[in-house]
């Protein structure tokens, strides 16, 4: 059974009292450990397809299982916890919370979690490390550069050890080589055996992944 499996999936939203079909039945399997971007130009349905994939949202149609379990149908609940167990989110805007220092951002996902969180103060510390943020732990987010607060928003989507990584345009606030060095984090940990998905309109930050899936009009091209 793939990671991810899609099956004739439609999502439409109303908008008075017209219907805005959005995706036209979405098709697709992602396997465990695989890079898949997704690519569209605006307008094309890849936030509506990416929403879907990371639970933010649910099929008008069709059926959504990710990792054994069907999603289509869950409360908002539901999906938040599988949001938070099995999903890292990794956002073009960085979203990180400014008065909190980096160590308090990159713990935020913590604190939803039902298990026991004994560790995950050296867990934090240990991506931090990773990302190559370790003397900035004290820091707030307004005193770091754009590529170190997108590097704090990585070690937050990591730091429940999710399946899947999810990062929408990831570097679409950086410069070239910041990104490049952003994609090469995101290339090292699908190499450590994390699927990672990417939505992107640009062919370069595709360029990474190993499958690109090409949607237009709400439909895979």
């Amino acid at each position: 059974m793939p990671l991810c499996l899609m099956e004739n999936v439609k999502k439409s939203y109303k908008m008075d009292s017209q219907t805005i079909e959005v995706l036209r039945g979405i098709n697709l399997s992602i396997e465990q450990g695989e890079f898949v971007a997704i690519m569209g130009t605006s307008g094309s349905g890849k936030t509506t397809l990416m929403n879907l994939l990371g639970c933010l949202d649910v099929p008008s149609a069709g059926r959504y299982v990710l990792a054994d379990r069907d999603i289509t149908n869950l409360s908002d609940d539901e999906l938040s916890k599988i949001r938070n167990e099995y999903i890292g989110f990794i956002f073009q805007s960085f979203y990180l919370i400014p008065y909190a220092t980096v160590i308090e951002n990159v713990l935020l996902p913590t604190l939803y979690m039902d298990r026991h969180k004994d560790g995950s103060q050296k867990k934090a510390l240990e991506l931090l490390r990773m990302v190559g943020l370790q003397d900035r732990t004290r820091f707030k987010p307004a005193q770091l550069s754009g590529g170190e607060q997108q590097r704090v928003a990585i070690a937050r989507a990591m730091i429940n050890n999710p399946e899947i990584l999810l990062a929408d345009e990831p570097t679409g606030q950086l410069d070239s080589k910041t990104a490049t060095e952003i994609m090469s984090l995101l290339v090292s940990m699908n190499k450590n055996g994390k699927t990672v998905l990417v939505v992107t309109h640009d062919p370069g930050i595709a360029g990474y992944a190993s499958r690109v899936i090409q949607i237009k009009d709400g439909i895979i091209i």
